[in-house]
């Protein structure tokens, strides 16, 4: 099943800056080949289910690496099943209604 789903993980215990955090996270993104796209409060990730929740493990597993003691993180998906739907297409169709 195809999910686009939006990525909030934040490390907890590790100081008022995260971005280092959300630097690795973003690389172990990048390497799953997921379609991807990051926003000042998280990332949005598309792709097969278990592709995606696998790259969700382990953004997780990497920031533990890092030495964060606990991580908190917020998930949203959405799923279709009457048709295929992208990232991008949910994009453009409210850019055209705002031209």
């Amino acid at each position: 099943m195809h999910v686009i789903l939006d990525l909030c993980l934040v490390p907890l215990g590790v100081g008022v800056s995260v971005s280092k955090y959300v630097v690795v996270c973003h690389k172990v993104l990048e390497e799953t080949g997921l379609q991807t796209s990051l926003h000042a409060y998280g990332t949005n990730i598309e792709g097969e289910w278990d592709d995606v929740m696998a790259a969700v493990k382990k953004c997780h597993e990497a920031v533990h690496a890092m030495g964060a003691p606990r991580i908190t993180t917020t998930i949203k998906l959405g799923t279709r099943t009457d048709r295929e739907q992208t990232m991008a297409d949910k994009v453009n169709s409210v850019e055209k209604q705002l031209e």
